[in-house]
């Protein structure tokens, strides 16, 4: 482990195919970073609450108008298969799940997404943007439920095989404010299937996801090559400004 962090920057399954810019999409045509993002796969990470979703798919939108082919998914999900895992997940009715038998099915649903969707769309040089990746295991089920690295690690090594994010964004925000955030919104989520605050894993104490925060730093000073903290107290805009910059500052090749 790094002895110095990172510093953090501070204050369903869909397909974008591909189409022509035009004036309306001035905010895509200024940043010709862009581009560059064929054929990467980039993961948006953190604690539901912090806003990932929302600044994904206004990123997804974003690279489409600007001419990109985008394959937007979710996890655990994004296939047939994965749905009907995520059910099993988030169903109150599976509360004696241990967690290895947890962390087993997130990486179930990880393989079937990787080979069926992943994978292809890589292959064709598409955007690839997943609403959470391993990440989420080793903060969740690693950090938070206990299950050791380097079990998660030999796993996660059968279920993806080398197909590993280019960048994941860690969106980061303290758990009483993610608390606030999806005690709003937790009954809309539910009735959308699209919260891990939901059903079974709300039920879980404020110490668990002060765990699964730690173990979402810990992962990105282990591995800041891979990983950028993004600080997502601020408001959606603001959030949305730092997740530009710092992909600008990763993307964009030097003038």
């Amino acid at each position: 482990m790094s002895a110095n962090p990172p510093m953090p920057v501070t204050p369903a399954m869909q397909a974008h195919p591909a189409h022509n810019p035009t004036a309306s999409d001035a905010s895509s045509t200024s940043r010709p970073w862009l581009a560059a993002l064929a054929g990467k796969f980039i993961v948006f990470e953190g604690a539901d609450g912090c806003g990932k979703s929302t600044q994904l798919s206004r990123f997804a939108k974003l690279c489409a108008d600007a001419g990109l082919s985008v394959c937007q998914l979710r996890e655990p999900g994004g296939t047939d298969v994965g749905e009907r895992v995520r059910t099993i997940l988030l169903d109150k009715n599976s509360a004696g799940m241990t967690v290895r038998c947890e962390m087993l099915l997130f990486m179930a649903s990880r393989a079937q997404l990787v080979e069926q969707r992943i994978a292809p769309a890589l292959a064709r040089g598409d955007l690839v943007l997943t609403d959470r990746f391993t990440a989420s295991t080793y903060a969740y089920q690693g950090a938070g439920g206990g299950v050791p690295d380097a079990d998660i690690a030999s796993v996660a090594s059968v279920s993806c095989g080398t197909i590993t994010p280019d960048l994941t964004l860690v969106f980061d925000l303290c758990e009483e404010a993610a608390a606030r955030r999806t005690g709003v919104a937790t009954a809309s989520k539910a009735q959308s299937g699209g919260s891990l605050f939901a059903d079974r894993m709300e039920e879980r104490d404020r110490d668990f996801f002060a765990k699964v925060r730690k173990g979402y730093l810990d992962l990105a000073r282990r591995e800041p090559s891979r990983h950028t903290i993004i600080d997502a107290s601020g408001t959606p805009e603001q959030v949305w400004s730092l997740a530009l910059t710092t992909l600008e500052a990763r993307f964009a090749k030097p003038s």
